[in-house]
């Protein structure tokens, strides 16, 4: 097995494939026959006839219930992501071949089930069968190539207790460090009693080249950023990733540091899709020059430091890049962080808080730890309303010149 991913995606398919094709043959439903002519006895002289179940017909009849079970939609995700399927239905003596990704994958997920099940009418699922066809899948999805895997920590999440793998796309995944297969202990091991989870990328390419390290940290920095903005937490990517070719030996690679974990946060499965949609949003959207991206950067130094009020000054910056472009002297910022942050009855309460912020920057620049009691809640309050900006922006549900919107909003108050 090189795909792990796809491994469990296609084995959780066809085992509820499985069931509800039973369902269906308990409740009536016949699988058609077809009736064959074989070689008959000695010289062929008298030919024989059998019966020979047509199970492809019975399932493709059936592809629109297949379609809407729930493990269909991972199964999907994991064959779209992969070169080598049209060859895979070549090789299935498939005669016309769909032209988009997304269609391939479908008409492999029911090519694959079919040789399964082939010339059966009982639909319970066979581990022998199940094998075999994907030991023919893979073959044809990676003839003449290897697949690398990067693997490493991320700290301060958790996966639901039901999920072993967050698929998130295009090979990426997040996978609970004890279901891994063969994982390194010391990237599945950290200091508390539970295991990491591991953000896991797969790639199929070419023996001779090199391992895919530079897109790989790019990839788990994207996630790192998803992350910070989906929800409030500490998060961070272990300083240390392994990389295999197939099934060889892991080898060590720098990451560097990446911030402050914190207590895991549990990504529940009812928040799976959309933390799955959020971070492919924020991989196409996130910008790469301007106020925002440089709002974002800020945001991200911000949860790296090792103390919260060190942080004041990281957001404070980013805040000013998005609603003070005037400069500080203009003291125009408090008042539309909370135009746009608070309810008309909140604003100046917001703006209070705000301003007393800004206030203890100079204590922070000074390098003196301010005494003043609630710091930390103060901070961690600008951190979120920096969030919900940022990714309101990246969504589409604010425009990107925040301060237009603020000073809307305050001259509608007026």
């Amino acid at each position: 097995m090189r795909n792990t991913t796809l491994y469990r995606a296609m084995e959780a398919f066809v085992s509820e494939a499985a069931m509800q094709l039973t369902a269906e043959t308990a409740s009536g439903a016949e699988v058609p026959f077809e009736l064959v002519e074989t070689e008959g006895g000695p010289r062929g002289r008298v030919p024989l006839y059998c019966y020979r179940p047509l199970t492809g017909t019975f399932i493709r009849d059936r592809l629109g219930m297949l379609a809407a079970i729930p493990t269909y939609a991972p199964a999907l995700r994991a064959l779209s992501a992969l070169d080598g399927v049209e060859a895979y239905l070549r090789q299935r003596g498939e005669t016309r071949i769909p032209g988009g990704q997304r269609e391939c994958a479908d008409a492999a997920l029911r090519s694959f089930l079919s040789g399964v099940f082939a010339e059966r009418t009982e639909f319970g699922f066979d581990e022998a069968r199940f094998a075999a066809a994907y030991a023919e899948l893979e073959e044809a999805l990676y003839e003449g190539r290897a697949v690398t895997t990067v693997v490493a920590p991320i700290l301060g999440i958790a996966l639901d207790a039901e999920t072993d793998e967050l698929a998130l796309g295009d090979g990426l995944s997040l996978i609970a460090g004890d279901a891994l297969d063969d994982a390194p202990s010391d990237a599945v091991w950290g200091d508390g009693e539970a295991p990491n989870v591991l953000i896991v990328l797969s790639v199929a390419q070419d023996r001779a080249a090199p391992a895919p390290l530079s897109v790989a940290r790019a990839r788990f920095r994207r996630t790192l950023t998803a992350l910070r903005l989906f929800e409030r937490g500490g998060y961070a990517l272990g300083p240390v990733a392994w990389t295999r070719i197939d099934g060889g030996a892991w080898r060590t690679v720098a990451l560097g540091g990446s911030g402050r974990p914190g207590l895991p946060r549990l990504i529940a499965a009812e928040q799976e899709d959309e933390f799955r949609a959020f971070c492919n949003l924020v991989a196409r959207r996130a910008p790469r020059s301007g106020e925002v991206a440089w709002a974002l950067a800020r945001f991200e130094m911000g949860c790296e430091r090792l103390a919260p009020f060190e942080a004041l000054t990281d957001y404070l910056l980013a805040l000013r890049a998005l609603l003070e472009p005037e400069g500080p002297a203009s003291g125009r910022l408090a008042g539309r962080l909370a135009a746009i942050c608070a309810m008309p009855e909140e604003r100046a309460a917001v703006a209070e808080r705000t301003a007393h912020a800004i206030s203890l920057e100079r204590a922070v620049i000074g390098g003196l730890a301010p005494a003043h009691p609630g710091v930390d809640a103060l901070v961690d309050e600008l951190a979120a309303y920096l969030r919900a900006l940022l990714r309101d922006v990246l969504c589409g549900h604010l425009d990107s010149d925040l301060c237009s919107v603020a000073d809307e909003l305050l001259a509608q108050a007026v």
